[in-house]
């Protein structure tokens, strides 16, 4: 092979690394990593609320969902983060009412309805808290890509339930917009939110 044909083949390399390279870049600037991250979380369910009512998730296209998962029995991570939600909405005003906010628990073994009507009532007044079978739990769990494990500490008859602490907020068409972790703020929700609003 002669150097002509050698430098020939290494540019032809060099110029197909650099136009993959140029393909990637516009492919993330575009939007191909959200749209990747997008279509992998939320989807479909269809659980009890805490009056009884079976919802879905297409009963909220056209409001923004702030959907948080836990459980009653949760000692601090739910707590905490059902009242930060909470502030955001009530800081948000009039504006929040295009904002749904729902809780859906990661152990309905013990979270049946009324266990969730009397939980709830001690957070915004229009929280949806969310109950099912646990195999409807745990699919909707599942398609939010939400980590929980029953947990029994040692010397306890009962148990707790390790879980993700993160709040999403899927848009008006029910896709995936951004999420909040447990160190967000009222104030840093409410800045994302009005994005969207």
């Amino acid at each position: 092979m002669s150097a002509a044909q050698r430098g020939l083949i290494i540019f032809l390399i060099g110029l197909g690394v650099v136009l993959g390279a140029f393909i990637v870049g516009h492919w993330w600037e575009s939007g191909g990593s959200q749209n990747l991250l997008t279509a992998s979380i939320g989807g479909p369910f269809a659980l009890v609320d805490q009056n009884g009512v079976v919802r879905h998730d297409t009963d909220f296209r056209g409001k923004l969902m702030l959907i948080y998962f836990g459980y009653t029995y949760c000692p601090d991570a739910c707590p905490a983060a059902l009242t930060v939600m909470t502030s955001a909405l009530d800081e948000l005003g009039d504006a929040g009412n295009d904002v749904q906010p729902i809780f859906v628990t990661v152990d309905p073994e013990r979270d049946t309805a009324a266990q969730m009507k009397a939980y709830a009532s001690n957070f915004h007044p229009r929280l949806l808290a969310l109950t099912g079978s646990v195999e409807a739990t745990t699919a909707t769990a599942r398609a939010y890509r939400i980590y929980f494990e029953k947990v029994k500490p040692e010397g306890s008859s009962d148990y707790l339930v390790d879980h993700s602490s993160l709040t999403f907020l899927m848009g008006r068409d029910g896709r995936f917009l951004t999420y909040f972790g447990p160190e967000v703020t009222a104030d840093q929700m409410v800045a994302a939110i009005k994005k969207y609003l």
